[in-house]
């Protein structure tokens, strides 16, 4: 085996036979030129590229001043001509001639107007490459000098970070679309909502009547349900993504790839619980025998033979759990990504968003960071366009009201969760707080209190706080707290007249 020296000796000779040449960052000088060329002779080509492109995205620092002036003056309702902009650029030596000769040359070279968006994104992408170069140097300089307290996972969350802010800032895919396209897509949606079960316009949960309010979980949506400690936030997520994956089929389309036609492929970020955790409430969940029983190994036979039962059925369904704790919303969103493109994806749950990080940049201000961390997963809905379902924490002033019934300002930390959500749900039982206010036996309080444990017994209360699709409201369901498993609630007006 050859020692540290040896392979230093061995790669220091490889280095000096063959010293690679300088190579200069990728730009194109001439796109520059004849973009500004443009703008100057006519200012709309300004309008073609100024929702993408900026002024550091110029390799020359005199193009750079050319477009950030101009484009100062267009949006002041001025002229950007070669006469206007010299005033404000001054007067000294530009490649051998004069700034007012420069600006004459870009207009008489200019190209046109159709061309512009072309070029505009030519030096956008050439940008976006030097950017990428930037931190590829940095992060090979950071892992061979790294800090003594600066571990290799946080160069990792860094660099995600950095390079999850190129993708996100300055898209040039967007802008406006004719009416008639929103019409089809609207019109599709509505033509899969009537072949899907249920006819529902989004993902159904599996509980008819929080379907029947929200048509289902809609794509791009990001969804918070919100609850305090005990009120079974994490059943009812794991409920619904199960229902979901339980029901999914596919189909192949032309291009040879799966499309789904009904239910989902769920992934399932579980920040709290282990997925072994996770996996023992779905087991008890499905077969009818409490999760404290099957993990003490208090089971008989029977009870035996359906949890197996129940075990075989849940083999093939497309339920992908991930258990790391404490990650960053930069690993989340970069393992969400991964996830869509290998296996496909058509609902994301966080378990849950105070156990999620943000960026260092932030600081220690924890609102901003949340801040950070509700857009970035609104933006991972909308790019991925699957419902994102998030769960959130309570501030604890819901304990301090007589209603207990939680409301949008009790969201914990952050106005953010509720400005950046589609759908507000808080889940609600009051059978919790009244089995820790019994009363004395045998007093006319133990006897009302008994009726008022009656009528609430099993039953749950998801609250619609916020919807923009529809109204809000509450929905009640059915609740089995041995076996932590939501259901929908039957009415009495639908129950039979012998009942």
């Amino acid at each position: 085996m050859a020692t540290v020296e040896q392979f230093a000796g061995r790669l220091a000779a490889v280095s000096n036979a063959a010293e690679p040449a300088y190579r200069s960052p990728p730009h194109n000088i001439e796109a520059e030129q004849a973009l500004l060329g443009a703008i100057l002779v006519n200012n709309d080509a300004f309008d073609r590229v100024s929702d993408f492109l900026k002024s550091d995205h110029f390799i020359e620092e005199i193009h750079r001043r050319i477009f950030e002036i101009a484009g100062s003056l267009i949006r002041a309702g001025k002229l950007a001509s070669p006469i206007t902009l010299k005033t404000f650029l001054g007067d000294h030596d530009v490649g051998g001639a004069t700034v007012p000769q420069y600006l004459a040359r870009l207009a008489a070279e200019a190209t046109t107007v159709i061309n512009a968006n072309d070029y505009g994104r030519t030096i956008y992408d050439l940008a976006i490459r030097r950017e990428l170069i930037l931190i590829g140097e940095d992060t090979v300089n950071v892992a061979y000098d790294a800090p003594v307290d600066s571990s290799p996972r946080e160069q990792i969350e860094e660099a995600e970070r950095r390079l999850y802010q190129i993708a996100e800032s300055g898209r040039y895919d967007g802008g406006f679309q004719r009416f008639s396209d929103a019409l089809k897509t609207a019109v599709d949606m509505a033509a899969k909502a009537y072949e899907r079960d249920g006819n529902l316009s989004g993902v159904a949960t599996g509980l008819v009547d929080l379907d029947r309010y929200m048509g289902g979980l809609q794509a791009s949506d990001l969804v918070i349900l919100a609850g305090r400690p005990g009120m079974g936030k994490t059943a009812l997520a794991t409920n619904i993504a199960f229902n979901i994956a339980k029901a999914h089929q596919s189909q192949l389309r032309a291009d040879g790839t799966n499309e789904t036609i009904n239910g989902g492929i769920v992934g399932f970020f579980s920040l709290e619980m282990s997925s072994e955790q996770l996996a023992t409430r779905i087991i008890a969940e499905q077969s009818g025998v409490p999760s404290y029983k099957i993990r003490r190994g208090d089971i008989s036979e029977q009870d035996f033979h359906r949890v197996a039962e129940a075990v075989r059925d849940m083999q093939s369904i497309p339920f992908y759990i991930d258990q790391t704790g404490g990650i960053s919303i930069a690993q989340l969103t970069a393992r969400a990504r991964r996830l869509k493109r290998q296996r496909g994806l058509d609902l994301l749950v966080v378990d849950y968003l105070q156990l999620l990080s943000g960026s260092k940049t932030k600081g220690d201000n924890r609102v901003q960071e949340l801040t950070e961390i509700t857009m970035g997963l609104k933006s991972l809905a909308k790019e991925l366009n699957v419902p994102v379902l998030a769960l959130s924490q309570l501030s604890r002033q819901v304990e301090q009201r007589d209603d207990k019934r939680p409301q949008l300002s009790d969201l914990r930390e952050s106005g953010s969760i509720e400005q950046d959500a589609d759908v507000v749900m808080f889940v609600f039982r009051e059978e919790y707080y009244l089995k820790n206010k019994e009363p004395r036996a045998g007093t006319p309080e133990h006897i009302a209190w008994m009726g008022e444990m009656e009528r609430t017994h099993g039953r749950a209360e998801v609250i619609l706080g916020k919807q923009r699709h529809g109204p809000t409201g509450t929905v009640e369901l059915q609740f089995e707290a041995e076996l932590t498993r939501f259901g929908n609630l039957a009415k009495e007006d639908a129950l039979p007249a012998h009942y």
